[in-house]
């Protein structure tokens, strides 16, 4: 993108005209409305409850993991009221960051 010298380089004295610092202006408000949408959309809750469920489809992966493990070697079973409990925590906590309201 080029900014305004570049722009008015080869007629500098355009830059003075009132018409053109008004839409040098305007467009100086698009580009900031611009940074400010991508960052909304970049934080948005969409984008969080995405991740939330990622998250806890990772762990739900690990306990499957974990209890095939068992299954298989005769390793500890795994706490699955611990898992819950972690997971319930971790969905509660990430909604009250975030101001998600279930």
């Amino acid at each position: 993108m080029k900014n305004k010298l570049e722009i008015f380089k080869k007629a500098p004295d355009l830059l003075d005209e009132p018409e053109v610092q008004e839409l040098l202006d305007y467009c100086e408000r698009l580009e900031d409305e611009l940074v400010d949408l991508k960052f909304e959309k970049e934080k948005s809750k969409e984008l969080i409850m995405l991740d939330m469920i990622k998250e806890v489809i990772n762990g739900c992966n690990a306990i499957e993991k974990e209890q095939l493990e068992h299954e298989r070697f005769g390793y500890e079973a795994p706490n699955y009221q611990a898992t819950i409990s972690n997971l319930k925590s971790y969905i509660v906590e990430i909604c009250r960051i975030n101001k998600i309201y279930l």
